[in-house]
């Protein structure tokens, strides 16, 4: 386990290190950001002075260089568009998304996990179709468009909750069930369905069913823990995905979060904000992969890392 450990830590820091290469050189093929600070009335002086203060006048190899030093000492750089640190304007929106992410991935767990293993065991039920077209319009129907309707419908016509915006806990029904439905509840589902009907049909299962034992202890202690593999494996890949796809549900919410914040930073060609974004969603993702691999020998112990 310790070598598997070293070895990922340095496979998350080469990872890093190319998706700071990409973004690096991605932003700058945008154009000048003088271009943008500047008015039409700038003189050429004035644009020279502000490309020395932003390292432009260096080749691209040392601007790349004095930006993962600053990286490495936790500077990102100065926006072009807000004219503040980036750390700083990032840790404004951090919160907003953590809470929006978070409360959907909570209520795909617990919605879809227990209604894959209640639909499997009930195959053929009234449940087991409830559950399949939970997940199949979870699925299909985009994310943006699911927001809309239930702005339309619980919001404008019922009135039961804001349309949008972040205020108290009524404004976060709409975007948490948006974003959970159309992100892990449907694939959590099906996978939890899936994987519980083919560990029901393994010899252990109807060995311990030939015992006696209880149909409790057979789903949950005995089925429940191997079918686990392939929703938990989801779930890593889910948790960072919830939180960058969270893009189009908080644009449709006028939700005031990292997405929003990102769309911002694409239309005024803020190429430091846009990096330090970029950096902050590729590390939670190696971040939480390598969570996920971990956990993997604590619920199965037959899987071993050398």
């Amino acid at each position: 386990m310790q070598r598997f450990l070293i070895r990922r830590f340095f496979l998350m820091i080469i990872t890093l290190l190319a998706v700071s290469m990409i973004i690096f050189v991605m932003a700058r093929v945008g154009g000048d950001p003088r271009s943008l600070l500047l008015d039409d009335h700038a003189t050429q002086e004035q644009w020279e002075l502000l490309g020395e203060e932003l390292g432009l006048d260096k080749p691209l190899y040392h601007q790349y260089a004095i930006f993962m030093a600053g990286v490495l000492q936790g500077d990102f750089g100065e926006s072009i568009s807000q004219r503040r640190p980036v750390l700083e304007v990032v840790a404004e929106k951090i919160p907003a998304t953590l809470q929006l992410g978070g409360a959907a991935f909570l209520l795909a767990l617990l919605v879809g996990i227990p209604l894959g293993v209640m639909s499997a065991v009930m195959r053929g039920s009234v449940l087991d179709q409830v559950g399949r077209a939970v997940a199949l319009i979870g699925q299909a129907a985009p994310s943006f468009w699911l927001g809309i309707m239930f702005i339309f419908f619980f919001a404008v016509f019922l009135g039961w909750v804001p349309p949008s915006g972040r205020q108290d806990w009524n404004s976060f029904v709409l975007p948490t069930v948006t974003l959970a439905w159309g992100g892990f509840l449907a694939g959590s589902l099906r996978l939890m369905r899936s994987a519980m009907l083919d560990t029901l049909d393994t010899e252990y299962i109807k060995l311990a069913r030939a015992k006696g034992l209880p149909a409790r202890a057979i789903i949950w202690k005995h089925a429940f823990r191997n079918a686990l593999i392939p929703p938990l494996t989801l779930a890593g890949v889910s948790m960072p995905a919830i939180l960058t796809g969270s893009i189009t549900t908080e644009l449709v919410f006028a939700w005031p979060g990292m997405g929003q914040l990102a769309v911002q930073a694409l239309w005024s060609s803020d190429y430091p904000l846009i990096q330090g974004l970029t950096i902050m969603f590729t590390l939670g993702y190696v971040f939480v992969a390598l969570t996920v691999d971990i956990l993997y020998a604590y619920i199965d112990p037959r899987i071993r890392y050398l």
